[in-house]
């Protein structure tokens, strides 16, 4: 069951990928000179944004032909539901398919053929109203468009098959056995052959990470530091952080890439890092957003009935099949943002998070109500004895089936028995909160402080739920998406623009042959670290609580990066201060549950899990079939998912529980432990300066977050 869940949320989150945060329609121009008996030069690449950008898709995504098939399928589909809408609304005659005029007995006996039901063309095409032919009409507008896109994505990724197979001397059947951190170290070293950046001459892994990730390192930021998203709290349900995917869109359109969004040709506006206009961009930037939250109330019919059409031609069939489907869970967009380090690609955060789902998909389930779970065995039990008794009356004449509703009866009985059997814990859990929690921190490496002792408590379950949500919540959120987004925008939004203009001004820097990108990006933890997630006093006490990132994200995401790029020469202070955790780490004692803990996680992937390592250390029982494999053996393969390694393959355990159980250099299970540990250095700096443990989802109350961090980028003159 739980390996099911797991493929489905992978299958989930494919479908839902952040790859189109910035839009492919920002061509890549590139200047490419030919000569004489060699290949295609690529020398000075005028947007190395778009460029590199289109070559982490391009290996992400197998490569030419199978993004130019999943795009023009992706126009197939759209013509197929705008067609099967339109077929089902006007050219069927339901009365005559659900036999609604037919009083004869004789007549009531007559089988029906589909074709019976079937307008003809001119009805049908009678039959359209006004509205669906408007909807027809910018459906169609909206596909020329899509296909004008296709055939340029075309263009630019034939080119980017070219750099792949001349420059890079990578064909795509290889794509799938090369990982991004080896086209990474080619593109390094046709860099310093052909010179696509004119600005510098070697390129770092940090010089194509900026590029790559330069607005989504600001909206990162921005989580961070409480501008966004949205707190709500609703009557009867709570607090309530919503953040969609058309919120996003938006967002992104406003402040990124828009053609009056606050940066150009990669580049931060001039009149935006001026201290004295900034009240005068406040304003147009208060404009744009008004004129967004309008546009998208106009086109909230034509949004929200594709919504709904595309749920429902997707999802149906998977919630037939499988009607726990929906009772399954999966990451919020809010927690892909909250989670994720500055500086990490989307494939680093998917597989973080895909180590992160089956611990968390655990200690959601060990939270059971026992009023819930009587009712939902009742109703088991009465829906089961009806379904058992339709079943067996098939079973003994195959009639049955053409009663009326008898088939729909044994749907909605089979879908009732599977919902609620969700609810109805499984009875060989076991309950342990703490050490579940430790496992999901250990991967996704950001959680609130005052859940660190209270992973018992049904507060925490519930806070947890805000980034770990059931899919069924997931999709009403992006249904509602459409009605919800004009008025975030407009009364949320639209306030704030002041304070995004000042972030803006403040937390941008220029890097040389970079352009401007987000400081914290930078993971400079001298200007953006916090002293409390320091073990010794490396960083000024005075330091500028404005300036600081949040929850450890300066010094996390720097581990992160230097473990991912293991090539990456990092500043002397970030070095500086990578060393320090190494060495500090190793002299912390770990004890042998959390090194389990993280091992059950790493090992997931494979189905071991923490009874069967408890096997391995023990030895073969008698009672086994055969002898097990020694933990040693156990290897992990570095895949095209999960990023660079130190060596191809590693052991992932050592055969003592006395020595370190993860092989020296793993990245995973260094990234976990330094977790670990600046968790607990966090924690007691924390304790010895006083502060009071507190929700930090509680929004408009006091927190620790309102001990920690600033207030919402205060108006500075």
């Amino acid at each position: 069951m739980m390996k099911t869940m797991e493929t489905s949320y992978q299958q989930f989150t494919e479908e839902h990928d952040e790859s189109e945060d910035t839009p492919q329609g920002l061509g890549t121009r590139i200047q490419v000179v030919p000569e004489s008996g060699k290949s295609a030069r690529w020398n000075h690449v005028e947007d190395l944004d778009s460029f590199f950008t289109h070559i982490y898709r391009y290996h992400q995504k197998h490569g030419f032909k199978c993004i130019l098939l999943q795009e023009v399928l992706e126009l197939v589909q759209f013509i197929f539901i705008l067609l099967l809408s339109t077929f089902m609304l006007n050219c069927v005659d339901y009365q005559i398919l659900f036999r609604n005029n037919e009083t004869d007995h004789t007549a009531s006996q007559r089988k029906i053929a589909l074709s019976d039901a079937i307008l003809p063309m001119d009805q049908c095409v009678a039959n359209v109203s006004a509205i669906w032919w408007v909807v027809t009409f910018m459906s169609i507008v909206f596909w020329l468009i899509q296909c004008v896109r296709v055939v340029y994505h075309a263009f630019q990724y034939w080119n980017i098959k070219a750099f792949f197979n001349s420059a890079l001397k990578i064909h795509d059947s290889e794509l799938d056995n090369i990982t991004w951190h080896e086209v990474q170290k080619r593109i390094r070293e046709v860099q310093n052959e052909q010179q696509m950046c004119i600005h510098k001459t070697d390129l770092t892994e940090l010089d194509i990470y900026h590029r790559i990730l330069r607005f989504k390192n600001y909206m990162v930021a921005m989580v961070n530091k409480s501008l966004l998203p949205v707190h709500f709290n609703i009557p009867m349900v709570g607090p309530v952080i919503y953040f969609s995917h058309g919120l996003k869109f938006n967002i992104n359109f406003i402040l990124f890439w828009g053609p009056w969004s606050p940066f150009e040709n990669w580049n931060l506006k001039d009149d935006y890092k001026k201290g004295n206009k900034k009240h005068e961009m406040a304003n147009r930037l208060s404009t744009i957003i008004t004129y967004c939250s309008l546009l998208n109330l106009a086109l909230l019919p034509f949004i929200l009935l594709w919504q709904i059409l595309y749920s429902f031609f997707n999802y149906t069939e998977t919630i037939k099949r499988e009607p726990s489907f929906m009772g399954s869970r999966c990451w919020s967009l809010y927690a892909r943002m909250y989670l994720r380090h500055f500086n990490e690609l989307d494939h680093e955060l998917n597989a973080r998070l895909n180590r992160a789902y089956r611990p968390a998909s655990k200690y959601m389930n060990i939270f059971t109500s026992p009023v819930m779970t009587i009712i939902a065995k009742n109703v088991v039990f009465v829906a089961g004895s009806m379904l058992a008794v339709l079943l067996a009356l098939t079973v003994y004449d195959e009639d049955v089936l053409t009663v009326d509703h008898v088939l729909t009866a044994i749907t909605v009985l089979g879908a009732i028995i599977a919902g609620f059997r969700v609810f109805i814990p499984d009875e060989n859990l076991v309950w342990c909160p703490e050490n579940l929690m430790t496992a999901i921190l250990a991967q996704v490496h950001y959680l609130p402080d005052n859940w660190r002792g209270n992973a018992h408590t049904s507060r925490v379950r519930n806070e947890l739920s805000q980034l770990f949500q059931y899919k069924a919540t997931y999709l009403l959120g992006e249904l509602l998406s459409p009605v919800i987004t004009p008025f975030i925008l407009f009364f949320y939004l639209r306030p704030k623009a002041l304070d995004i203009v000042d972030f803006l001004r403040h937390f941008t820097v220029q890097v040389q042959g970079v352009g401007d990108v987000c400081s914290f990006a930078q993971m400079d933890v001298h200007r953006h670290g916090n002293p409390t997630w320091h073990a010794k006093k490396s960083l000024p006490p005075c330091v500028n609580q404005y300036n600081q990132a949040e929850d450890g994200k300066t010094e996390l995401s720097l581990i992160h990066f230097t473990l991912t790029n293991p090539d990456w020469q990092p500043p002397t202070e970030a070095e500086t201060f990578v060393s320090k955790v190494r060495s500090a780490r190793k002299e912390e004692t770990v004890t042998p549950a959390m090194q389990l803990i993280i091992n059950d996680n790493s090992l997931s992937s494979l189905g071991v899990g923490l009874s069967e390592m408890l096997m391995m250390r023990q030895g073969p029982s008698s009672s086994s079939v055969g002898p097990l494999s020694p933990i040693s053996n156990i290897q992990i393969p570095t895949s095209r998912a999960e990023g660079p390694a130190h060596n191809p393959q590693f052991s992932c355990l050592e055969p003592t529980l006395g020595t370190s159980m993860m092989a020296e250099g793993d990245p995973l299970t260094d990234m976990s432990l330094s977790t670990l540990y600046l968790h607990e250095v966090h924690h007691r700096q924390m304790r010895r300066q006083g502060y009071p443990d507190r929700s930090v989802w509680s929004h408009g109350q006091s927190s620790l977050r309102t001990q920690e961090r600033t207030p919402l980028i205060p108006r500075q003159s």
